[in-house]
């Protein structure tokens, strides 16, 4: 019998937006197909992210696994083996990709690959509201995936996602089961916030309590 889903609501330092605390990436996904309507607001909010000059480089190819089967299977065959051990549960499969140019002077746009990362942090944020999760994942063949999308010159894969709800991780190979349920880590403030010289611990943050928001 399975389990039910997990969650790992990160235990921040100071209090944030519960959508941020629940955030995470996981591996397991139900085939539940992903309702057009969410689909559709998760596009939005990536659409109203920020970008420098206003030049949007964002571009994505997307394709559901009950809607676009043959869609969904040229983007899964660009995965990683690895990832493919797994992927291939979650209902919808996401490629961004840059417009690396600017649109205006057809010089190179030097914040292309960071827009397109505030685009998808947008896109994530939204789906976590909405219930959904979403992995994102650098292993895959840029080069296959730019020749199965048939994708113009001046433009860059930047990551894929796979999108949808999450299940137990009773569903996923033993190895990866026990990277689901473990724990989550992220580096202290104290790290990489810095004030007055570089690796200098900033002063703010010694102002902060050390104790964790549940």
């Amino acid at each position: 019998m399975q389990t039910t889903t997990i969650e790992k609501t990160a235990r921040t330092r100071v209090p944030i937006a519960d959508v941020l605390r629940t955030r995470w990436s996981p591996r397991a996904f139900t085939n539940r197909p992903v309702e057009n309507k969410n689909l559709l607001a998760l596009l939005e909010a990536a659409r109203w992210s920020p970008s420098s000059m206003n030049e949007q480089p964002w571009h994505f190819m997307l394709a559901a696994k009950h809607d676009d089967p043959e869609a969904y299977r040229q983007l899964y065959k660009c995965l990683s083996k690895s990832n493919q051990r797994w992927v291939h549960r979650a209902p919808v499969l996401l490629l961004a990709a840059a417009k690396l140019h600017n649109a205006r002077t057809g010089e190179p746009n030097v914040f292309a690959w960071y827009d397109v990362g505030q685009s998808v942090a947008f896109l994530t944020v939204q789906a976590t509201a909405l219930g959904l999760a979403v992995h994102q994942l650098g292993g895959f063949d840029r080069g296959k995936a730019r020749e199965i999308i048939r994708l113009p010159d001046g433009y860059e894969p930047i990551v894929m996602l796979c999108i949808g709800y999450a299940d137990s991780p009773e569903v996923l190979p033993d190895d990866l089961r026990v990277r689901e349920e473990a724990p989550r880590f992220r580096k202290p403030l104290e790290s990489f916030v810095f004030t007055e010289e570089w690796g200098n611990p900033s002063h703010h943050i010694n102002s902060i309590p050390s104790t964790a928001s549940n």
